[in-house]
């Protein structure tokens, strides 16, 4: 059949100044992407694209004219249903270069192809009958904010925190840390640590060391993509299991994906969606990681409800041994409402509850 296709561009307003070492964000911009059937015009399927400046490699100027080019090649094209389809469709329309648009468009032909309810997968955890153990996050900040925010998810019973560092004194960093372990022991606590590449290969490994006494669990990115030797060297002899985040970006294909694992021999890789191209593209790193005995774990890129929906679904019908980086939802003021609950540390889905897109107002043709 052939589709009705539209978008909207939407601004999402975080709740406070989010900071990384790659600088503070205030807003988000996001294009959300409707996809109709026409003779079922009432149902339509949502999606949502987002880059981020300095980190998705579509963050681009065009970004939007981009967007419009896809979506009437998905409009001169056929879908008759179905994943498989729908992965390839979005491939076909997308292709490599354009990661968060194939993102958003494999999601919403999965809730078209789903009669448009927001259930893309199935599974218990579709259904509200089982929940995704989620780390709590930490973002960067003041002494005060910092603190506050890991009192927070300690009384909200997180049983898995992940700091942000590298950005902020390394005393005030090392002084939560100890306060942490200070209460809980490893076995009932484990801190995650997120770098986005902030230290230098000369000093990453004095900086892992101070940072282990403290009992972490892993630490993504400690240095830059790019500097696979390096790399390979903190793997081989980190005292923190390492987690490749950004360097998985542009491996496109199975083949260069199998040649960075094997290369660097990360203990664990991180899965975006957004960043790597989509499910079909995570799919792919995940069979991967699996036959090489890595470790993964999927995180949302600051997804609003629409986005995180997606991805919380289809990260459940894997068997997941570890906290997701899933518990985004809460980060914006002017949120898409969604069933979508935390509680005890655990991502769920309350059937009792319902969507609101009512906001969502005065879509563009492509």
């Amino acid at each position: 059949m052939k589709l009705i296709a539209e978008y909207l561009p939407y601004n999402l307003h975080f709740r406070f100044p989010a900071a990384t070492s790659r600088g503070v964000l205030m807003e988000k911009a996001v294009y959300y992407i409707s996809v109709r059937d026409p003779d079922c015009p009432d149902y339509p399927g949502i999606g949502e694209c987002g880059a981020l400046p300095g980190l998705s490699p579509d963050y681009l100027p065009d970004y939007e004219m981009r967007l419009r080019q896809v979506l009437k090649t998905l409009m001169a094209s056929e879908f008759d249903g179905g994943m498989d389809k729908a992965f390839d469709l979005a491939h076909h329309c997308a292709g490599v270069d354009l990661p968060s648009i194939r993102f958003g468009l494999e999601t919403a032909l999965l809730d078209l192809d789903g009669g448009g309810r927001r259930q893309l997968f199935g599974g218990s955890f579709t259904h509200g009958e089982s929940r995704i153990p989620i780390n709590g996050l930490v973002w960067m900040g003041d002494a005060g904010f910092m603190a506050a925010q890991v009192e927070e998810k300690l009384a909200e019973g997180y049983g898995c925190i992940k700091i942000k560092v590298g950005s902020v004194d390394l005393d005030q960093e090392l002084t939560i840390l100890r306060t942490i372990r200070n209460r809980f022991t490893e076995s009932q606590m484990l801190i995650r640590l997120d770098a986005n590449g902030a230290f230098g290969p000369s000093d990453a490994m004095d900086l892992l060391s101070r940072y282990a006494e403290y009992g972490i669990h892993s630490i993504e990115q400690p240095i830059r993509p790019g500097q696979c030797d390096a790399m390979y060297g903190l793997c081989r002899n980190s005292p923190i299991p390492i987690a490749l985040d950004e360097e998985l970006i542009g491996h496109p294909d199975a083949g260069s994906r199998r040649s960075l694992l094997e290369s660097i021999g990360p203990q664990y890789i991180v899965l975006k969606p957004s960043l790597l191209g989509g499910f079909a593209a995570c799919d792919s790193w995940i069979g991967l990681a699996d036959s090489l005995g890595c470790g993964w774990w999927i995180t949302s890129m600051l997804e609003s409800n629409i986005g995180l929906n997606a991805i919380a679904q289809f990260t459940s019908n894997y068997a997941h041994t570890t906290h997701q980086g899933l518990g985004t939802g809460r980060l914006y003021r002017n949120n898409v409402i969604s069933p979508l609950r935390i509680s005890g540390g655990t991502l769920y889905l309350d059937t009792g509850a319902g969507w609101d897109l009512s906001p969502l107002t005065n879509w563009k043709k492509p």
